[in-house]
Order: C-alpha cells, then structure tokens, then sequence
C-alpha cells in the first residue's frame, strides 16, 4: 500500500506546477453528455495512440483511470493538456481550441477508476 501511495505523489508532480488560478479555472461543459461524447471523440483522435481506445494506458503510457486524474481538478487537467510535459512524452495539446480541451477534461472526469493492479502498469 505504501509502495502504491508514493507511485501517487511521484506521479502527480505535475499538478504542484499548475498555477492556482489555472487549477482553480472551471469547466465550462462539465456535467454535459454532449460535451462527454465530443471529448471521447477527440480522445480517440489524439490521445488513444499512446494511453489507449479504453484509456488504460499503453507500454510506459499511464492509464488515465487512475486516482491522480480522477480527483484532479478540472482546471488542473486542462491546463496539463495545454502545457503537456514534453520531458516524460506527453505533448502540448495547446494547438486545440479551449473547447476541445475542456471537452476532453469532461470525457476523462467520466472514466471510471479501476483497481490498483490495473493501474500500476
């Protein structure tokens, strides 16, 4: 358990970098189905080829059904998709418009989490 715990904190050191305001920002599609639906659709497009069709990650790609992303803030994950952290692989999605950003915020509030073993890939 404590093993699992520190995977946590190390893996979430990419939120103690996000400003507040931007963490504090709110989405402005959360809790809209179209905006879930849209967001999956740009997932598929953007973001499948390294974390998955099912997000659950892929090789060294982390599963998105993790308890980081799932309580993260929505302002927290856009802004990481904005920013990206080129120096562990995940690009700049910058390029999107906001809309589609937050769409993606929305679809991946809507994953479901799974055990730890299924996590920890």
């Amino acid at each position: 358990m404590l093993l699992a715990l520190s995977g946590v904190a190390a893996e979430s050191s990419w939120q103690a970098r996000v400003p507040s305001a931007a963490a504090a920002r709110q989405n402005p599609f959360a809790g809209s189905p179209q905006a879930t639906a849209a967001g999956r659709k740009l997932f598929l497009d953007r973001c499948a080829r390294c974390h998955g069709d099912d997000a659950a990650g892929m090789g060294k790609r982390p599963t998105l059904h993790s308890a980081r992303v799932l309580t993260a803030r929505d302002g927290e994950l856009e802004w990481f998709l904005n920013n990206g952290d080129p120096a562990k692989g995940m690009p700049s999605w910058s390029k999107l418009p906001d809309q589609q950003r937050w769409q993606i915020v929305v679809y991946l509030k809507s994953l479901e989490p799974r055990p730890a073993a299924e996590t920890d890939r």
